[in-house]
């Protein structure tokens, strides 16, 4: 199906103390058990003539790829050799009832200290495409991430004409400077972090930066082959524009999930999405270069890294052509900065195939209507710090529903499951707004959120419609929220302040895009479905990382069912400690 399996050279733990010997995998009914080892250990990386050591897993930047078939288990030592603590996430899988393998620290786990290990043990459910894994702790996914390649089950086809090749492509972010040191220093100021220093693909800048050149990602292709681009962003804090000069993509999945297929130029992702796209080659050698390249979309009002990164798609000579000359680069036109417009419309053509084979199972009935405000605000300075960097001598805060979330000292899950979560989280998390007002006009004078640790709680199988509302209260701004443990529907989404009796009639519950991680409008509104039929705790947040790290996320628990499959199942015995 595209691709060979990987060589696994690791060797994984099975609870039954099976003797396991490198590329060994156990067959099991569901699927097949694959082991892999992710060693967290520092490397010496030099980008943009910089050299600093890095946290990475095996010492690659980026990260090893994950290559599993649907319904596979998956067995993931993950061993932490590095002095910060640790925790991975498995970005888009389901977690069927192993709430316990998701990863965001002190949700579902405490996270991995220096010299400990965790196995991460998960099956894949009804899911094949492209997800990705990264690290789900302060900023440390900076260079913590890599890809996850879901094959169909053996003998199941694309619902596309097979492609010659795949080829993985990882949007990231690079800083010269410590990303843990930027956003400490950020968050003991108030103020917005420092920016990046460039964008990367596959962990390359590319040829437009200082000193950059050689670091350039180079793919190689033959005439008249259609190839598979499995396209991750993975940047800390930017949604990105992406294009190849001279050439057309087909965009044939999102999120790992297949779409009905459409022709485009220019594609938008945002952190936390994945997108396949199809590019078919010029049927004869071009004698011509073409970069591929990405550059911001940007809605905020703060400081980004307004520049772009380069690859370099180049054509296999054939042996019959003579060549000598440098060969022309063509470039690619990308929309502006801000254009909105391209961004709506491009995500407007985002529709599920909707077939008996892969239907779209959004719910038509709603058990839980939710309304929640997501945007930027501000808190108090710290009593021993009086003037802060944010506005008016205040420091940025970010909330959903006016709460900032405050990161408990021990995981959600183990404390709900345990029955000790009393006085740890707050189960009353507010349905609405607290104070109701024009989202997306004149901003109000009280800009102040509050703080808490509050959690949604949902009894097991209950239908959900959540509206999320942009805010302007400091700059309207796009927010790509990501929701753990679950798919959902984005039934509709507009510009300007939702409107309960209008807009519900234009909702798209025929083939709406099934998702995981979606864009609030800048200025406007987004409304998803999803059926709560995974028990556990849930995180969602903004995966623009400073966002999350001012507090603009929350957490869902969804209560255990009556029947002993419709129950979390109980927490592995090398759970790690806070």
């Amino acid at each position: 199906m595209g691709e060979n399996f990987p060589s696994i050279m690791f060797i994984g733990v099975l609870t039954l103390a099976l003797c396991v010997f490198p590329g060994f995998v156990l067959s099991q009914n569901e699927g097949t058990i694959r082991h892999y080892k992710f060693n967290i250990q520092m490397k010496t990386v030099t980008r943009l003539c910089h050299t600093k050591s890095v946290v990475t897993v095996n010492g690659k930047f980026p990260g090893p790829r994950i290559t599993a078939m649907e319904g596979d288990r998956l067995l993931i030592e993950v061993v932490n050799h590095v002095p910060n603590n640790i925790s991975i996430h498995w970005h888009g899988i389901r977690q069927l009832r192993s709430g316990w393998s998701d990863g965001p620290a002190y949700i579902t786990q405490c996270p991995i200290q220096t010299g400990q290990s965790y196995v991460y043990n998960f099956t894949v459910v009804g899911q094949r495409g492209t997800l990705w894994w990264h690290a789900h702790i302060s900023w440390l996914r900076s260079t913590l991430y890599g890809p996850i390649i879901i094959l169909p089950k053996q003998g199941t086809p694309y619902p596309f004409a097979k492609p010659y090749n795949e080829v993985p492509i990882i949007f990231g972010e690079w800083f010269n400077a410590d990303p843990e040191a930027i956003i400490s220093q950020a968050l003991q100021t108030g103020g917005g972090p420092n920016v990046s220093d460039a964008y990367t693909i596959n962990g390359l800048p590319g040829p437009l930066y200082n000193c950059s050149t050689k670091d350039t990602f180079k793919l190689k292709v033959k005439p008249g082959k259609t190839y598979l681009f499995r396209l991750i962003n993975a940047a800390l804090n930017d949604e990105l524009f992406f294009s190849v000069a001279n050439h057309t993509f087909t965009v044939v999945e999102t999120d790992a999930i297949y779409v009905k297929p459409f022709e485009t130029e220019t594609l938008v992702i945002t952190p936390g999405q994945t997108t396949n796209v199809l590019l078919k080659t010029k049927s004869h050698f071009p004698n011509a270069s073409f970069f591929m390249m990405a550059r911001p979309y940007v809605t905020g009002q703060g400081t980004f890294d307004n520049s772009t990164v380069a690859g370099i798609l180049n054509y296999v000579i054939p042996s019959n052509i003579r060549h000598s000359k440098k060969l022309p680069l063509f470039t690619p036109s990308l929309p502006a900065l801000n254009d909105t417009n391209f961004v709506t419309n491009f995500t407007n053509k985002l529709r599920s195939l909707a077939t008996p084979q892969f239907p779209a199972n959004v719910p038509k009935k709603v058990d839980k209507h939710f309304f929640f405000t997501v945007g930027l605000g501000t808190s108090p300075c710290d009593k021993r710090n009086q003037t802060c960097q944010g506005p008016n001598g205040t420091k940025f805060s970010a909330s959903v529903n006016n709460v900032s979330f405050v990161q408990p000292n021990t995981a959600l899950l183990q404390a709900h499951y345990s029955g000790q979560s009393n006085g740890l989280y707050s189960p009353y998390f507010p349905v609405n707004p607290l104070h109701w007002f024009n989202y997306t006009g004149t901003p109000p004078n009280n800009t102040m959120v509050s703080n808490g640790t509050k959690l949604m709680v949902l009894p097991f199988n209950t239908s959900v419609e959540l509206i999320m509302q942009d805010t302007s209260i400091l700059g309207a701004e796009s927010h790509p929220l990501h929701l753990h443990g679950f798919n959902f529907f984005v039934v509709g989404q507009g510009f300007g302040n939702f409107d309960p009796n209008k807009d519900p009639k234009n909702f798209n519950l025929v083939d709406p895009i099934e998702r995981n991680t979606m864009g609030v409008p800048s200025g406007g509104w987004v409304a998803i479905r999803f059926l709560a039929d995974n028990p556990g705790v849930w995180f969602m947040h903004c995966h623009l990382e400073v966002h999350t790290s001012w507090g603009l996320k929350m957490a869902w628990l969804v209560l255990d069912g009556k029947l002993p499959n419709q129950k979390l199942l109980p927490p592995p015995a090398d759970l790690p400690k806070c």
